[in-house]
């Protein structure tokens, strides 16, 4: 079994961005953690943090820097599943559709 990519990314917080693999599992990873060593020191900065971008199916930095997407994939994290045919809604969005029944 091939291990899933991140195909998806989104800035949460701090250092803690959600990932969505491709696979269909989401969770939200902090990467406090891997914020040492020379080429992670630029991370330490917020804003410079908020600049990752996906390349070869993992998070990646101006700078070069990037984790790994297996390293990613079985981290702890909050996670969360998503079918392949469903997407979840959020509460307002449920209610604003029953509403129009």
């Amino acid at each position: 079994m091939m291990m899933p990519s991140v195909v998806s990314a989104e800035y949460e917080d701090g250092y803690r961005i959600r990932l969505s693999f491709s696979e269909g599992t989401v969770k939200t990873v902090d990467f406090r953690k891997w914020l040492n060593g020379p080429v992670f020191e630029p991370l330490k900065d917020p804003s410079y943090f908020r600049r990752f971008f996906l390349d070869a199916g993992t998070v990646v930095w101006p700078n070069g820097a990037d984790i790994a997407p297996e390293t990613l994939y079985e981290t702890g994290g909050v996670r969360t599943r998503r079918s392949n045919n469903r997407m979840r809604t959020s509460g307002t969005a449920r209610k604003r559709s029953a509403a129009r029944r």
